[in-house]
């Protein structure tokens, strides 16, 4: 695996070459620009009619609620539903506006601090997250919210747990994350992507809430509010997603260049690679963009979720065998659905399913797979994530409290959602480094020791222990099969 690249990586410094001759001769990337088609076509074209026809929703909810009550007279299809004393959109409007601030604010500030004190932040949000959802849970069964207190005391039962089944693996993730946010930090104009895609985020927020505000001030009973905003809630969700795993192609794309041409300083990286690198991630690759954004961190959480229960179980073979039947379910899943796609569509323009195929089969290949089974990277960062969600959707929540302590749920936990799109813009920047170094180092380790020899030493080292690990499992396995084999023989006779 050491000494000779893969097939792709052969692809890719085709591709390379061909980019810097063409930029030899004034043609910068004539190449690889017409090797570039469309992917996934169907799911932009979903994604463009969910944007229009949701929009059009969320400004009708809005409008009709907006300075006078029933403006464009839609209460006379939902007079039957309605149960509340209705209000008006800019008496809750301001709420979402104060959550949109506040996850700004601390999206700028993750991105910030990530550059001085990037471990010590990690740290504190894998243990202040369970802390923090067990005073939720204790505020909401104070509030009577007996429901709401029981979600957050389990999600904080199952955070503890799963904190607890990888605390092993911690310091390697740390190291993981410490490198990747050295390598963006590098790299200062992902730095401006992720935020100039912030901005684009709260104007589409902006429209979203008002809509939001709309439902939250309507006379419908708590059943038909609630339906409405789980609607818009999905919308936001892949929304946001499609906007984050965006700036995740573009950065992807930044990191394995400069990791392919040696550091950032290197002089063969062609000119305009960022808007090259934003241009496919807007036109071509939209359609794959959009299609993975449905699906994959869904499937991501509960691989992590599984994993960690799996390591922990024990000699339970009733509960193992059913834990294994959801484990191998959940990786035929990540074989068509894993955010390393998102570097292969960055780097060779695939759709999104065969660059999901193609990255998992070279992980295997190459057994890397170890080592990217080993690492918690991703859950570190999606806990960052959820805890900036909380603290938005917490200020939300009391404001509201103060003031309507009926709707606190209602607005909380949609400005939870708010809170948690704005962070994760912010920690997709570095999760898209710690993918694209992964990607580099199973086609070609020696482009992470060319970067930082340091680095890849510890990174070949855990792979050697965690391949060793796995070999000394399989044959523990294999020899208790064999031991009851011989008891089954044993007792027929």
């Amino acid at each position: 695996m050491m000494d000779s690249p893969s097939s792709s990586s052969s692809e890719f410094v085709s591709i390379a070459t061909a980019d810097q001759s063409a930029a030899r001769s004034g043609g910068e990337g004539v190449a690889a620009e017409q090797s570039r088609r469309w992917h996934d076509v169907f799911w932009l074209g979903i994604f463009l009619i969910h944007l229009i026809g949701l929009g059009f929703l969320m400004g009708v909810l809005g409008l009709n609620r907006f300075e006078r009550e029933n403006r464009l007279n839609i209460d006379k299809y939902t007079s039957r539903f309605s149960e509340n004393e209705s209000g008006l959109t800019e008496t809750y409007w301001p709420l979402y506006a104060a959550a949109g601030g506040v996850g700004t604010v601390l999206g700028w500030s993750w991105l910030l601090l990530l550059g001085f004190q990037a471990t010590q932040m990690m740290k504190v949000t894998v243990h202040i997250l369970t802390t923090y959802l067990a005073v939720i849970s204790v505020l909401c069964f104070w509030a009577g919210q007996i429901f709401w207190g029981v979600t957050f005391a389990i999600g904080a039962s199952i955070q503890f747990l799963y904190v607890i089944s990888v605390i092993d693996r911690l310091p390697f993730t740390m190291l993981v994350l410490q490198n990747a946010v050295k390598m963006v930090w590098n790299i200062p104009e992902v730095m401006r992507v992720a935020y100039a895609f912030m901005f684009v985020v709260l104007l589409w927020m902006a429209l979203w809430s008002f809509g939001a505000a709309g439902v939250v001030a309507s006379s419908m009973g708590d059943g038909g509010r609630w339906w409405l905003l789980v609607v818009l809630s999905m919308s936001l969700f892949w929304t946001g997603a499609v906007l984050c795993n965006t700036v995740h192609v573009v950065v992807s794309g930044m990191v394995f260049l400069v990791l392919f041409h040696g550091g950032r300083d290197g002089t063969s990286i062609p000119a305009n690679s960022l808007m090259k690198s934003l241009q496919y991630a807007l036109t071509t690759s939209f359609g794959s963009i959009c299609y993975g954004s449905l699906f994959t961190a869904a499937i991501r959480t509960l691989r992590w979720e599984i994993r960690g229960f799996r390591s922990k179980i024990g000699n339970n073979e009733c509960l193992l065998c059913l834990v294994d039947f959801l484990f191998h379910l959940v990786e035929t899943l990540v074989r068509f659905f894993n955010k390393y796609a998102y570097v292969q569509i960055a780097v060779y323009g695939k759709s999104f399913n065969r660059s999901a195929r193609d990255a998992w089969e070279l992980f295997q290949s190459t057994g890397v797979e170890a080592l990217v089974a080993y690492d918690c990277s991703g859950a570190v960062l999606l806990m960052g994530t959820v805890f900036g969600g909380l603290i938005t959707g917490t200020c939300s929540g009391v404001w509201a409290w103060v003031k309507w302590s009926d709707r606190v749920i209602m607005i909380g936990s949609t400005t939870m959602l708010m809170g948690m799109v704005l962070v994760g813009l912010a920690m997709v920047v570095v999760e898209s480094a710690v993918t694209s170094i992964y990607i580099c180092y199973a086609e070609d380790p020696l482009l992470i020791q060319r970067w930082d020899a340091e680095f890849f030493n510890q990174m070949s080292e855990t792979l050697h222990q965690r391949l060793q690990y796995r070999s000394a499992r399989a044959r523990e396995v294999l020899t208790h099969n064999r031991l009851d084999d011989i008891v089954r023989q044993n007792t027929s006779i």
